[in-house]
Order: C-alpha cells, then sequence, then structure tokens
C-alpha cells in the first residue's frame, strides 16, 4: 500500500475566547505562535501554534451562526478536526472516495495558508471531521 500522508498537519480546536486560549497554548506552554490569519470565507481567526512538525489551529469566529460559533454552541470547547498533509490531495481525495469515505463538497478549496482542503464527513470516518491539507507550491 502507498503512503498517502505525510504527517498530521494540525489539529484545530475551537475556542471561544483567542485571548484565553492562548494564555494557555502559547503562555503556559510555550508554543510559538507562527501565524494568525482571518479566515473571511469561513468567519473565524485561525491562530497557528508550532509543535514539533505540526501545529494546533486554534479556531475563533469571527460572527454567529459561523460554522465555529455553531459548533461551540453545540459542543463547546474542543477538538474541533484533524488536519492530515498529503502530497496529492486529489489522489488521496479518489482514494478515500473509493474506500467510502464522503467529502463534504465536491473538490477541495481554499484553506489557511492557502492550502488546498478538503473535509470528511465524521459519519464516515470514525466519528472525527478529517481534513486533507496539500501545500501549493507559491
Amino acid at each position: 500500500m502507498i503512503n498517502l500522508i505525510e504527517k498530521i498537519d494540525h489539529i484545530g480546536i475551537a475556542v471561544a475566547d483567542a485571548e484565553a486560549s492562548l494564555a494557555i497554548f502559547r503562555d503556559a506552554l510555550g508554543l510559538e505562535l507562527v501565524r494568525t490569519e482571518p479566515v473571511a470565507s469561513q468567519k473565524l481567526v485561525s491562530y497557528h501554534l508550532r509543535i514539533g512538525a505540526s501545529n494546533l489551529e486554534l479556531l475563533s469566529p469571527t460572527e454567529p451562526g459561523s460554522v465555529i460559533a455553531t459548533f461551540l454552541e453545540k459542543k463547546g470547547q474542543g477538538i474541533h478536526h484533524l488536519a492530515l498533509a498529503v502530497r496529492d490531495i486529489e489522489e488521496v481525495l479518489a482514494h478515500l472516495k473509493a474506500k467510502g469515505l464522503q467529502p463534504l463538497s465536491e473538490k477541495p478549496t481554499e484553506g489557511a495558508g492557502g492550502k488546498r482542503v478538503i473535509f470528511f464527513h465524521p459519519r464516515t470516518t470514525g466519528g472525527v471531521l478529517l481534513e486533507l491539507c496539500e501545500t501549493v507550491a507559491r
């Protein structure tokens, strides 16, 4: 079997209060804040904190009714998704669809950091919202 996954790219954590969460992950744990990025299409601000070869991504909603705001209302703060880095998102997408995993969209879109991303429905991934990320050469 070919190795489709390169590494854990990041773990997304939904947070109600970005500053309080940064006080934990950046200030108390000493993780380096490497990027803060508004993602207007998702109505959130993404805070990436380096941890080894991966990141923790704090997801803070900017508007009520957004995906993260709705998640926080239903489930509270906590892990939102697991993102896996792949070399060829189209190849992995086709492979996972053939294995019965259901993507939430027809094709990858642009995500934080300019990466191409696609999410898979948790009911087909053992209860985990799974994201595939492909770094786009710039």
